[in-house]
């Protein structure tokens, strides 16, 4: 007997059925190891270069936002201080009003800072996704996209806060002001981006949206203008009631507090109303802004106390309609009537029949 060696493709085969790994795996599995050692080693550079670029690009954000955020707030705070210093002589006490600049520094170092973080950490991001080699174009395309639709969303919101925004650096009004806003008149208590709110005169607070107002005026920038209009019986003196009025105006203007809220003399403009009874005399005179209802109705106190001690006699208050006409008026009296007339045939017809009278037997 003898032994002969088995052949090469029995041993494939045996292998495969037994479940042993063979040479072949082997090797494959050395040859993806060595491939994916050989990628990594090739790109762990970039890696870590990328990586890199990333922290520092945060960094740098992060270090930026937080000094031009602090310069902001440190700028707004003088502007305060300023503002407070100037408040306490006497010229500044009158020009300045300490609450409407802090307030409206304050919403313009919020917009400031608002815009600045924004712009900061947007570039910042885009920068990073610039680093990861990320194509910007559908993710810029998709934020504009988003932007259109919430800009038709929110148009109210938006017009309201770019309203406030452009009226606040405009200074068109501040806090104490008084203001005729169209749908409110009032004085301001406070100011934001999106709503402006009015104390009213009987003490209520409106809330306005600063998109809905259309026009503003301002009865307390630079100086507000008191009219009082003096009603005269017509067959009085009038130079001699001038010359009382002027007098009791020159009287006010030397007097506290009103020679501070009176900033030119009081001024008799002339007739501005003529009629059968009685005259109108036009008063004028430029105030303190915001002081002119208080020194119209202290103009009006002095000027009725002047005429009645000069015997000058106002226009007397025209007669009231009464229900019943008066004695006399013709209109008060009723239309003949055929039934008036005791005679006539339609007051005969009127008269009741008597009763029959029965004979007694």
């Amino acid at each position: 007997m003898y032994w002969s060696a088995p052949s090469a493709a029995a041993v494939p085969l045996r292998t495969a059925a037994s479940g042993s790994t063979g040479p072949t795996s082997l090797d494959e599995a050395t040859q993806k190891a060595t491939n994916a050692a050989d990628w990594i080693q090739a790109n762990w550079g970039t890696w870590l270069t990328s990586g890199l670029q990333i922290v520092l690009i945060i960094v740098i954000a992060v270090v930026l936002r937080h000094v031009i955020r602090r310069t902001i707030t440190k700028l707004i705070e003088r502007m305060n201080r300023t503002a407070a210093a100037a408040q306490h002589t006497a010229l500044g006490g009158l020009l300045v009003n300490a609450e409407r600049r802090r307030q409206r520094s304050e919403a313009i170092g919020s917009v400031l800072r608002s815009v600045a973080s924004f712009v900061i950490m947007g570039t910042a991001a885009l920068t990073v996704l610039s680093v990861l080699q990320i194509n910007l174009a559908p993710l810029l395309a998709s934020a504009g996209v988003a932007g259109v639709a919430i800009g038709f969303g929110a148009r109210n919101l938006v017009t309201d806060f770019l309203s406030g925004v452009f009226m606040i650096l405009e200074d068109q009004y501040g806090v104490g002001d008084e203001i005729d806003a169209g749908v409110a008149t009032g004085t301001v208590i406070e100011v934001g981006l999106r709503v402006t709110k009015l104390r009213g005169a009987n003490g209520a607070i409106w809330y306005i949206r600063n998109g809905e107002v259309k026009r503003i005026g301002n009865l307390s920038q630079g100086w507000s203008t008191a009219s009082v209009d003096v009603l005269i019986a017509a067959d009085q003196d009038l130079e001699r009631a001038r010359t009382v009025i002027t007098d009791a105006g020159e009287a006010m203007s030397k007097a506290e507090p009103w020679n501070e809220q009176l900033w030119e003399p009081v001024q008799v403009l002339g007739l501005s109303e003529v009629s059968l009874d009685t005259v109108t005399v036009g008063v004028s005179a430029k105030t303190m802004p915001g002081k002119a209802a208080g020194v119209e109705r202290e103009l009006r106190w002095r000027i009725k106390h002047a005429l009645d001690a000069a015997g000058i006699h106002l226009a007397p208050r025209p007669a009231e309609e009464e229900d019943e006409a008066a004695p006399g008026d013709p209109s008060g009296i009723a239309a003949p009537s055929a039934l008036g007339n005791p005679s006539s045939p339609q007051s005969q017809a009127t008269t009741p029949i008597p009763p029959p009278q029965l004979d007694k037997q």
